[in-house]
């Protein structure tokens, strides 16, 4: 199994401040790399209005400085909106600041909005996060190369490179994923034996039989279920409805399994957003399985740090214990 901790750094109006929910992610990286967790995962959006994280490179690059031995994954990296020979330095200085700890899953992006944003067509995200495969690999080759006709040379060469992941979920990107990648993450498994077929094909080694897919959106443990999550369901609905309002812009219509509106009391009951007892969330973890991922997401959509503390420091004495052997 997999322990990962995700942030997205989201601090709505009614939510607690953007300072402090950047101080309190830090602090909260560091705890995990101290417990024993797996990852840290980050995630990028632009111009939302709760301040959802732009930047997971800088923000990488300071939980690096907190940190010793969790792996930091901006999951995803929007490259199709980034200038590749930039973008190429930049990670390469992450990972020295990371000690090698760095991953990066790469991901097409979706919102129309931000394309615009940065001077970017929607319709070409395909042939722009294959083209920035293509200049990462080459700048850090420490080779000089040709782009665009300029000339260029990356410095430093990061040693090692960072590990490469392509996201998403359909058949195409699974195959895609065993040419250009150096991994596949699709977030729930979706067309991994494609992929493994593909890379099998390729000549490239065996990704295994599965990829760990994710656990539960989000868990908190609680000896009051019902009293916190009267706290939690405003900020668990608030990243509902701002991902139905993306996909409408970006599809013409809600996706996903609360398309229709969010109620507080269905996405509870979705399994997708828990507040569990101790014993319960031990239960459940177990009954994911070695072959899943764990993720906390402490601070879902600007919640109150003390409350987020509050069921970390749980999970620490009462589950911690009960569950770190199903780690691989």
């Amino acid at each position: 199994m997999e322990f990962v901790i995700s942030y997205d750094l989201r601090a709505p109006d009614f939510g607690t401040p953007a300072r402090e929910i950047y101080a309190a992610t830090l602090d909260q990286c560091e705890w995990a790399d101290a417990l024993g967790f797996d990852a840290v995962g980050l995630g990028e959006h632009h111009a939302s209005d709760d301040g959802y994280l732009p930047s997971p490179i800088p923000m990488a690059g300071a939980i690096g400085g907190r940190t010793k031995r969790i792996l930091i994954r901006p999951n995803v990296l929007l490259a199709p909106l980034y200038e590749p020979v930039k973008l190429a330095e930049d990670l390469a200085v992450l990972q020295y600041i990371c000690d090698g700890r760095l991953e990066v899953v790469i991901g097409a992006g979706y919102v129309p909005f931000e394309f615009q944003m940065f001077g970017k067509r929607r319709e070409d995200r395909k042939a722009l996060y294959m083209n920035a495969f293509e200049v990462l690999r080459k700048a850090w080759s420490g080779e000089e190369f040709d782009y665009e006709g300029r000339r260029v040379r990356v410095r430093p060469i990061p040693d090692p490179p960072p590990r490469l992941l392509l996201g998403g979920t359909h058949k195409a990107v699974a195959r895609r994923a065993a040419k250009i990648a150096d991994g596949f993450y699709p977030p729930a498994g979706e067309n991994w034996r494609i992929y493994r077929e593909a890379c099998l094909e390729l000549g490239k080694p065996d990704p295994g039989e599965s990829f760990k897919a994710l656990g539960p959106i989000y868990t908190h443990v609680t000896n009051d279920p019902d009293g916190d999550w009267a706290k939690i369901a405003p900020h668990a609905k608030h990243v509902v409805e701002s991902y139905s309002k993306w996909t409408v812009e970006a599809y013409g219509r809600a996706a996903g399994p609360f398309a229709g509106g969010v109620d507080t009391d269905d996405l509870r009951a979705s399994g997708s957003y828990l507040c569990l007892r101790p014993e319960e969330a031990i239960e459940m973890i177990e009954g994911l399985g070695r072959d899943r991922t764990f993720i906390l997401t402490p601070l879902l959509g600007g919640l109150d740090p003390a409350l987020s503390w509050a069921g970390l420091r749980l999970f620490e004495d009462r589950v911690w214990p009960h569950v770190k052997h199903l780690q691989d």
